[in-house]
């Protein structure tokens, strides 16, 4: 009888990260979710404010990403490790949805140029003393592209990779709508560049996700339909439109289907590099199967 996988979802009480974690759970995996705030608030992943059975299953902690010390203990004995965080806009979201700032000051944050924000690689910089150094934010403020989507994924990467993990899964993303800034996804495929490059014993799986949705988040639901129509009408032109489109012309999945891809993909050892959405369907699919034996 194969031993049980020990799995690390970086994020894990987020919209998607939650989910990663609940598929894992259902495999049978012992998971541990690592974020700032340990537990999610419920309501805000889910449809009601009540934690799901699963989630008696997830040792919930706190940590910083940008502080291994921190969460380097976690990784020890791990199998497979997540990167389930990022930023969609330079901007205090939550902030904009409770009127402390205003949309036009979150957009305006989005789109400026990239000012003091390091295009070098995060494993080449130094400091004083000559250690490598990745300096964390002082405040939610100072979370830039750089920062989350790049430069948090290698420093845990590297940390995965010390500790002997097989597989690291970076949640990345299918290609840039027009109407996101062009660093969100030139970020994340640096990651990806960076993660596979330094740490080739360890097989990258970077999933590139699109657009995804639930019903808990109704906004979603009409942003996927949406896309979906994107995506129809970029089918029937055969792509035409694709660089305009972006992620606007590729078909939306909904956030379990992801999950499920996620930790189907890291049990599959043949699985490696870019993960696009007809291989995710493929894989959630594969998994969906599973539990019908």
């Amino acid at each position: 009888m194969s031993a049980v996988k020990r799995l690390v979802v970086c994020g894990g009480n987020g919209f998607v990260g939650s989910r990663i974690c609940r598929s894992a759970v259902a495999r049978g995996w012992d998971v541990i979710s690592i974020s700032r705030s340990g537990e999610p608030h419920w309501d805000s992943v889910t449809s009601s404010s009540i934690a799901p059975s699963w989630a008696k299953k997830v040792s919930w902690q706190r940590a910083n990403i940008f502080v291994p010390q921190t969460y380097v203990p976690y990784l020890k004995g791990a199998d497979y490790v997540v990167h389930s965080m990022g930023i969609l806009l330079e901007a205090d979201y939550k902030g904009v949805i409770s009127g402390r700032e205003s949309p036009i000051a979150g957009l305006r944050k989005a789109f400026s140029p990239a000012k003091g924000h390091s295009t070098s690689n995060p494993l080449q910089r130094r400091d004083q003393e000559g250690e490598q150094s990745i300096r964390p934010p002082e405040s939610a403020a100072q979370l830039t592209y750089e920062m989350m989507n790049r430069d948090s994924a290698v420093l845990l990467a590297k940390e995965a990779d010390r500790e002997g993990c097989a597989a690291f899964a970076y949640m990345s993303a299918a290609a840039g709508a027009p109407v996101l800034p062009s660093r969100y996804i030139s970020t994340k495929r640096e990651a990806e560049d960076l993660i596979a490059r330094e740490f080739p014993r360890m097989r990258g799986v970077f999933v590139r996700a699109p657009f995804m949705y639930d019903p808990s988040r109704p906004v979603t639901m009409a942003m996927a339909g949406a896309t979906a129509a994107g995506a129809i009408f970029n089918g029937l032109t055969r792509g035409a439109l694709s660089s305009l489109m972006g992620a606007g012309g590729v078909k939306p999945l909904k956030a379990d289907v992801v999950a499920d891809a996620v930790v189907e993909a890291l049990a599959d050892e043949n699985v490696k590099g870019p993960v696009e959405v007809p291989k995710i369907e493929e894989l959630a699919d594969k998994s969906w199967r599973r539990t019908m034996l």
